[in-house]
């Protein structure tokens, strides 16, 4: 697994944040965004939380919408200087495991390769 040390802070924008477990349903808002050159949908779940997800995990099927694999949008706030390591990548982000356990996303913009 790679490690990345955090070159810039990132705070955690959205403190309860969608989750998604394929195959489950999901609605779309239709409005995007676009994220170093990914796009990003905004959606709301069978529990009614709704954010950002990934474009590539949105599937259509008989005329509705499901999320093509498992998704947490959970954050993870970070200070300069400390090592991540990251378990997956998408769309600009990374997610990563700090030393104190926590996981959550990052962009990859704050990040640099150890």
């Amino acid at each position: 697994m790679d490690r990345y040390r955090v070159t810039s802070d990132w705070k955690a924008a959205y403190p309860d944040p969608i989750v998604l477990s394929a195959p489950e349903e999901l609605w779309l808002s239709g409005k995007s965004d676009t994220w170093d050159g990914y796009v990003w949908v905004w959606a709301r779940n069978q529990r009614g939380k709704e954010g950002w997800i990934p474009d590539t995990l949105v599937q259509n099927r008989a005329g509705k919408t499901y999320a093509n694999a498992d998704f947490s949008a959970v954050e993870l706030t970070c200070h300069r200087g400390e090592e991540l390591l990251a378990l997956s990548k998408t769309h600009g982000w990374i997610l990563c495991r700090a030393q104190s356990g926590a996981e959550g996303w990052v962009p990859a913009r704050n990040l640099s390769a150890i």
